[in-house]
């Protein structure tokens, strides 16, 4: 890699480092524990035998000990003999039936807890899914698509353990800790008192460690996000990779990322499992302190051999569950980082967003107002200064002018994906801000430039304009735009499966597709972004001539510069930084020999 390449890899890494660490410099967040337990109310009643069957077995393992003890003694009593036969045949059958409805109650937790979890999951992602088709496209273009897909994915993924065993098993430790120390503390009090001054210790040194574990799994999250990020523009841009020979560069940052991840990985692993040690360690020296004490009490005739064995089956029970929870701690802070990103996302505003009583946009006529538009994509940097522009139902208008000048943009605030800073659009008199997302872009067709393909067939890509459409009505829009012969001369006709982005298709195929998919809708407005850039000339002519019927009755905007594509509009909007600049016919603007003049000249310079 060379020098210069390495600079700006360095300096992009060290951009999101910074960014990393910024982002993970907060508290833990118990009210954001609390919102993710949310998602489990619906599911509360499903719950409630699950948490009884808990509580069973969590019960029965704490009486099989308490048998055990009175056992050993009875054993060890001479003075009973035979005498305690019976009863220790009836002891061991109950103690038989504890382990029996022990195994059947954690059977039954074990299988609903997963059951449960998987729903919760479900409806998370739902949400999260249902939530970021809402948030309007300045959400987007800030975010590359890899880090949008891993909130999706990888992080709703991360939660699983928590809702599948987590939170039931968390209770079940808990009830069994304060079982464990009530028995113990009633069945010998020093006794209980010493084999548990080991606890505090170890809760000193763990809390050490939590703050480091949180932070290591949050970075951890981060950096896959970048690597997703990052393997999602790597795939989209392939070609442009390989035709400029970037193979190495390319895999150069690739491998500098993934050796931050695995770096990152490693070290919260490694925090990670130091839990475990900490708290063997600490069982092992509680052990220590039973038996020696343990064996000066029963040899002060204090307590029985009965009773050491029932505290060493309580004590090795009690650590158990500690170091589950331990586990269950770390398990914990993973969730945090990931559900930190998800609300992250959940909790995004649209900055196009549908007021409380937005109502529907009734059947239009298509008169449109741009009235005195003022719009930034950063603040103070506007990209429309002003703008205002008058159209009437069935016009149609080209809008023209060099790169940047602010074509698309006007189209964008038609459809509402941006709203303006300043000023109105009006549709038929009415604000579009006044109505719902959905009725004004059921009305608006729209075609661009870049068109997608979405994996399917042929013909549910057509569909895709209006879902209710019959076979014939597709094929009706695909012979209007001049789609059906190359459809046709597919394998499989309409019902020809193309891949995402349809790369078996040509550019022009593709929009041709685009192109009868907006027809189908039927709008009242009909948009043609670049529409026709990537079509040949002979194709071009048949859909100008299909145009003139489809387009009849409709309002219609064109950015476009080919002149074939705008001459015969009603009216022609040449627009330079924002701002209108000149407007009028084909002809009026060639006798202008202005702005227009200069741009067709120019177009007509380089055929």
């Amino acid at each position: 890699m060379s020098a210069k390449a390495s600079a700006k890899g360095r300096s992009r890494n060290e951009r999101f480092v910074y960014q990393d660490d910024e982002a993970i410099e907060k508290p833990f967040n118990w009210a954001q524990l609390r919102r993710l337990y949310t998602y489990m109310i619906p599911y509360k009643r499903e719950l409630m035998p699950v948490i009884v069957m808990m509580i069973i077995g969590t019960l029965t393992r704490l009486a099989i000990p308490f048998l055990m003890l009175y056992v050993i003694d009875s054993i060890l009593d001479a003075e009973k003999g035979s005498k305690s036969t019976g009863m220790l045949a009836v002891i061991g059958g109950l103690m038989l039936a504890l382990y029996i409805v022990q195994w059947a109650s954690n059977r039954y937790r074990i299988k609903y807890t997963s059951i449960i979890g998987q729903k919760v999951i479900y409806d998370l992602r739902n949400h999260l899914f249902q939530h970021i088709q809402k948030l309007s496209f300045r959400f987007y273009d800030k975010r590359p698509a890899g880090s949008v897909l891993v909130r999706v994915t990888n992080d709703v993924n991360a939660l699983q353990d928590l809702f599948t065993n987590g939170v039931v098993n968390l209770l079940m430790d808990c009830i069994q800790l304060v079982g464990i120390v009530i028995i113990l503390l009633v069945l010998n009090v020093k006794l209980g008192l010493a084999v548990m001054i080991t606890v505090p210790i170890m809760f000193i040194v763990s809390t050490s460690l939590r703050k480091r574990i949180r932070f290591a799994w949050q970075d951890v999250r981060m950096k896959q996000s970048r690597i997703n990020a990052h393997l999602n523009e790597s795939i989209q841009g392939m070609k442009v990779t390989q035709a400029y020979v970037q193979e190495k560069d390319n895999m150069g940052f690739f491998n500098h990322m993934n050796t931050d991840n695995i770096k990152s990985w490693n070290k919260a692993s490694a925090l990670n499992q130091a839990f475990g040690p900490v708290i063997e360690v600490t069982a092992a020296i509680g052990t220590c302190i039973l038996f020696w004490y343990g064996t000066h009490l029963i040899q002060t005739n204090v307590i029985t051999i009965g009773l050491l064995f029932a505290f060493a089956n309580y004590i090795g029970n009690f650590w158990e569950p500690i170091n589950r929870l331990g586990q269950m701690y770390s398990q914990l802070l993973i969730a945090m980082a990931s559900s930190e990103r998800i609300f992250e996302f959940i909790d995004e505003e649209t900055t196009v967003a549908e007021r409380k009583d937005a109502k529907p946009l009734p059947a239009i006529k298509g008169d449109v107002k741009f009235d005195q538009i003022i719009f930034e994509y950063e603040k103070d940097r506007p990209a429309l200064k002003g703008v205002s522009i008058d159209v009437k139902a069935g016009q149609s208008i080209a809008l023209v002018g060099h790169t940047g000048s602010g074509k698309s943009t006007i189209i964008n605030l038609l459809c509402r994906f941006y709203d303006p800073v300043q000023g109105r659009v009006l549709i038929d008199g009415i604000d579009i801000r006044d109505v719902s997302i959905e009725s004004l872009r059921s009305q608006v067709g729209i075609v661009l430039q870049d068109t997608f393909i979405f994996a399917g067939t042929i013909r549910d890509n057509i569909r895709y304009g209006r879902l209710n459409a019959t076979d014939t009505e597709i094929e009706d829009a695909a012979k209007a735009v001049h789609a059906h012969d190359f459809i046709m001369s597919l394998p499989d006709g309409y019902e020809t499966e193309v891949e995402e982005r349809g790369n078996m298709l040509s550019m022009g195929q593709r929009q041709l597709l685009s192109f009868a998919r907006a027809l189908l809708a039927d709008p009242q407005i009909l948009i043609l972004d670049e529409a026709t850039a990537s079509i040949d000339t002979e194709t071009e002519l048949k859909i100008q001539e299909a145009l003139k019927t489809l387009l009849a009755g409709r309002t219609s905007f064109m950015i476009a510069h080919r002149l074939s594509t705008i001459r015969h509009a009603d009216d022609i909007i040449v627009l330079d930084h924002g701002k209108i600049v000149e407007q009028g016919n084909h002809e009026a603007l060639m006798m202008k020999k202005g702005v227009y003049h200069g741009l067709i000249e120019a177009q007509y310079r380089y055929l």
